[in-house]
C-alpha cells in the first residue's frame, strides 16, 4: 500500500510538466482581441520589434501585418541583418497564406519588397559613423579626459545597439563604468547595461546590476526627486522582468508594485500596463488574502495601474470576493492576448495553476466538509475534473483532507488541537530551559573573568618569539564554576 502511494504522485505529477513545456515552445493563438497598432506604439527599439516579432511567431491572423510594421520600424535604424531576416518571414508568409497570383500582385503596394539599395546606403553609413566614433574614442583617450571617454564608450554602445550588436554595445557600456565620475553616471550605466541584458535575457545579470545601481552611495543624492523617482521605477520594472523570467513569482510581483504609474516611462523594456499585468497576476498567484489585499486591491499606488487593465482589476476583486467562477472565466477570456506577451507566455500555465490552486485552498479553508458537487459548480468545472485536482493538492500537501469519492465529499483532516497545544507548549518550554542554561553559563564566566584570546597562526613560541612577549599564551587553571 505505501509502494503505490509514493509511486502515485510521480505518475500524476510528471506528464502535465511534459506538455507545459511543450506548449510554451510552440503554440499559435487563434482568436487574439488585440489592436497591435496600439500595442506597438507603447515601445520603442528592440522593444518594440521582438514583441512584434514573437506575435508573427505565433498569431497567424496577425503576422503579416506584425512583420510590415516591424519592417516599416526597422528601417529608421542600422539593423541591416534583422531588415533581411524579417523580410525573409514575410516572403514565407506570404507564401503560406497561400494567396492566388492575383491576389497577391493587387496587395503588392501593401507588402514591402526588399530593397538592396537601402541595405547597402545604411552597411556604409554605418561603417562609417563606427570609424568616426572609434576614432573619437582613441582621441578621448590620448587626452585622458574621463567624461569625454565615458561619452565616448555610451555613444559606441548606442550605435552597436542601433546596428543589432547586442553583445558589443553591453561591452562598451560595460566598459564606460571605469571611466564614471559620479554617482550619477554610475547609474546610467547601470541602466543602459541593464536594458542591453534584458534583450539578450541575460537574467543575472540584470539582477546584478540593478543592485549595483541600487546601492551606489549617492543614488538618493541624485538631482530631481521626480529623476530619482524615474530612475528607481526602472530598476524596479527591470528587477521585476528577471525575477518573472527565473519563476520567483512572489518576487516578481513586489517589484512590480513598487513601480510609481506617475514615472513609468520605460519603452524601450515595457509599458505600464505590462506592469499592471504582470504585478497583479504575480500577486494573484502567490499573495495570501491579506497580502493581497493591503498591497494590491488598497495600494494607492497599484490601484492607478489597475485602471489600465479594467478587466485584470475585475478578476483581482472577484477573487478577492470568493466568486471563483467569474474570476476563472475572465482569466480564460484575456488568456488569448497574454499568449502573445514574450516575457508572459511562457509563464501564464503556471500562473494559472497556481492561481486556480490558491482559490482551492482558500474556498474550502473554513470548512470541515465540502460537497464537491457544490464545489464544482462554484469553479465551473466538472465533479471528476475537480477530483483530480484535489488530488494533486492533497498529495503535495497545500490541502489537508481526504476525498470521499463514492458520496463525492471531501472531508478535512481531524486535528487534535489539545495535543498540539500540549507539543508546542514543551517544545517552548526546552527552548526556554535552554537559553535559561546559557544565560546562567555565560554570566558564570564573566564572573569568574574567563576570557579566550584570539591568537595569529604566525604568532607564537614557534615563530621565533621570546617566551616572555606579549602575544604568547601562558596557561592558566580554573576551577569549577558550580552552575
Amino acid at each position: 500500500m505505501f509502494e503505490m502511494n509514493t509511486a502515485e504522485p510521480m505518475q500524476v505529477d510528471v506528464p502535465p510538466e511534459d506538455n507545459e513545456n511543450n506548449e510554451t515552445e510552440c503554440y499559435v493563438v487563434e482568436n487574439p482581441t488585440l489592436d497591435l497598432e496600439t500595442y506597438a506604439a507603447s515601445y520603442t527599439g528592440f522593444a518594440k520589434l521582438y514583441r512584434l516579432m514573437f506575435v508573427a511567431d505565433h498569431c497567424p491572423s496577425l503576422r503579416l501585418e506584425a512583420l510590415k510594421m516591424a519592417i516599416s520600424y526597422v528601417m529608421t535604424t542600422y539593423n541591416v541583418s534583422l531588415y533581411q531576416t524579417l523580410h525573409k518571414k514575410l516572403a514565407e508568409a506570404v507564401a503560406s497564406a497561400g494567396l492566388p497570383d492575383v491576389a497577391v500582385q493587387m496587395g503588392s503596394q501593401d507588402i514591402p519588397v526588399l530593397d538592396s539599395i537601402w541595405i547597402e546606403s545604411k552597411t556604409k553609413k554605418a561603417a562609417i559613423k563606427l570609424e568616426k566614433l572609434d576614432t573619437d574614442l582613441k582621441n578621448y583617450k590620448t587626452n585622458s579626459i574621463k567624461e569625454s571617454i565615458r561619452r565616448g564608450h555610451d555613444d559606441l554602445g548606442d550605435h552597436y545597439l542601433d546596428c543589432g550588436d547586442l553583445t558589443s554595445a553591453l561591452k562598451c557600456y560595460s566598459r564606460a563604468r571605469d571611466y564614471c565620475t559620479s554617482g550619477k553616471h554610475i547609474i546610467m550605466m547601470c541602466l543602459n547595461v541593464v536594458k542591453v541584458s534584458v534583450y539578450l535575457q541575460n537574467w543575472a545579470h540584470v539582477l546584478n546590476y540593478v543592485s549595483k545601481a541600487e546601492g551606489t552611495p549617492d543614488f538618493n543624492e541624485v538631482p530631481g526627486k521626480d529623476s530619482n523617482q524615474s530612475i528607481l521605477t526602472r530598476l524596479k520594472c527591470a528587477a521585476g522582468l528577471a525575477e518573472l523570467a527565473t519563476k520567483k513569482y512572489k518576487s516578481a510581483a513586489k517589484h512590480f508594485l513598487a513601480a510609481s504609474i506617475d514615472h513609468c516611462d520605460y519603452p524601450e523594456l515595457l509599458s505600464s500596463n505590462n506592469v499592471a499585468i504582470y504585478g497583479g497576476l504575480c500577486a494573484l498567484a502567490t499573495f495570501d488574502r491579506s497580502e493581497l489585499q493591503k498591497q494590491v486591491i488598497v495600494s494607492s499606488s497599484f490601484k492607478l495601474f489597475l485602471e489600465l487593465e479594467p478587466q485584470l482589476r475585475d478578476i483581482i476583486f472577484k477573487f478577492y470576493e470568493s466568486k471563483y467562477a467569474s474570476c476563472l472565466r475572465l482569466l480564460d477570456e484575456i488568456r488569448d492576448n497574454l499568449m502573445l506577451d514574450m516575457y508572459l507566455a511562457p509563464h501564464l500555465n503556471s500562473l494559472y495553476m497556481q492561481i486556480r490552486n490558491r482559490a482551492l485552498i482558500q474556498y474550502f479553508s473554513p470548512y470541515l466538509s465540502a460537497d464537491m458537487r457544490l464545489m464544482a459548480a462554484a469553479f465551473n468545472r466538472t465533479v471528476n475534473a475537480l477530483e483530480d485536482e484535489l488530488m494533486l493538492l492533497i498529495l503535495d500537501g497545500q490541502i489537508q483532507a481526504r476525498i470521499d469519492s463514492h458520496n463525492k465529499i471531501l472531508y478535512a483532516k481531524d486535528v487534535d488541537q489539545r495535543s498540539t497545544t500540549f507539543e508546542r507548549s514543551l517544545a517552548m518550554g526546552k527552548e526556554y530551559q535552554r537559553r535559561t542554561s546559557m544565560l546562567i553559563l555565560r554570566a558564570a564566566m564573566l564572573k569568574n573573568q574567563i576570557h579566550v584570546k584570539n591568537v595569529g597562526r604566525d604568532t607564537g613560541p614557534q615563530s621565533g618569539e621570546a617566551p616572555g612577549s606579549s602575544t604568547s599564551l601562558t596557561p592558566r587553571t580554573f576551577d569549577t564554576v558550580p552552575l
